[in-house]
């Protein structure tokens, strides 16, 4: 696709009410969200949602989750269980993604939902995102802004790094909290989750009350981020390390140190915040990786859900 200029912007609000024009006029736009940073477009522009899947390179079968300022914007576009209800009181804003029923007439291009008769929609709790989708004023489809399949962005020098002269516009307002993308859970029948992120699993069994199942590995894609090879450093992984090999950079977590630490002190959720960062900057250094592990517990089963994918075998 031919190169554009991209303008990094400010949260300032004559930059944010620029960015929702750029939207308005089926432009992509990259934003902060307190996951990863997001790449924009109109959910409801086919034109703009193509652009989306031409910039990042990613497969057309994958859909996209729609974000909203609010739960009441949410609701006009999808059907709205009771559950919906209480997990969107519990969680949002927030990131935590919902998979619902699309209503008769939502207006949202098919190339936002892969042509499935879902949404996944969601309401980010970043102050920058908030406004942007307020001052948009419709709900805007978002992946994270980086080339399919590769390493997340956490901050607007990484959307650069693999998108600049392909979208109009960053805003830049610094790094993301979280780090991982949201959980994704499945409301069409009984609650299951597709996706492990930022909110831990534990989290929502809670407020179930009942054990949350796990989607099975070999079900159709229904959500994103669940293709095999995902996440993916240009340089191999190797996970569960318990020290280096010869010619590999080690990154560590707790007691294990390495080139650099996810937590030294164990802290999954400051492991989390740091994880894309962390593979970002080894990768540049153009050796492979080896992962200290890495407990499968709360916000540990999306950091290893992240890295199975960026260590599986690429297609």
């Amino acid at each position: 696709m031919p190169e554009k200029e991209t303008l990094r912007l400010t949260p300032r609000q004559e930059d944010i009410e620029r960015a929702a024009a750029l939207l308005r006029a089926g432009e992509l736009v990259a934003f902060p969200t307190e996951t990863v940073y997001g790449l924009g477009a109109d959910a409801c522009n086919g034109t703009a949602v193509a652009g989306i899947y031409a910039a990042k390179g990613r497969p057309s079968f994958n859909p996209l989750i729609a974000h909203f300022p609010d739960a009441e914007t949410a609701r006009a576009y999808v059907e709205w269980p009771d559950l919906a209800e209480r997990l969107a009181a519990a969680f949002w804003p927030g990131p935590l993604t919902l998979v619902l029923p699309l209503k008769p007439g939502h207006g949202i291009s098919e190339l936002t939902t892969a042509g499935l008769d879902t949404l996944g929609v969601r309401v980010p709790a970043h102050p920058t995102a908030q406004k942007l989708l307020r001052a948009f004023g419709g709900p805007v489809a978002a992946p994270s802004a980086n080339p399919s399949g590769r390493i997340s962005p956490t901050t607007a020098d990484h959307v650069l790094a693999g998108l600049s002269g392909r979208i109009a516009a960053v805003v830049d307002d610094g790094a993301c909290p979280v780090g991982v993308e949201s959980t994704i859970l499945g409301l069409v029948e009984a609650p299951v989750l597709l996706r492990p992120g930022g909110i831990a699993a534990e989290a929502i069994e809670a407020l179930l009350g009942a054990p949350l199942p796990h989607q099975a590995g070999d079900a159709a894609i229904n959500a994103p981020g669940q293709l095999r090879s995902h996440y993916a450093p240009k340089a191999s992984v190797r996970l569960n390390a318990e020290a280096p090999e010869p010619g590999e950079l080690f990154l560590g977590f707790g007691p294990r140190d390495g080139d650099l630490n996810l937590s030294p002190a164990g802290d999954l959720a400051e492991a989390a915040a740091h994880l894309f960062g962390y593979l970002h900057a080894l990768d540049a250094r153009g050796a492979p990786i080896a992962v200290a592990p890495v407990p499968e517990q709360g916000l540990g089963a999306a950091i290893n859900d992240r890295l199975r994918r960026a260590a599986a075998p690429r297609d």
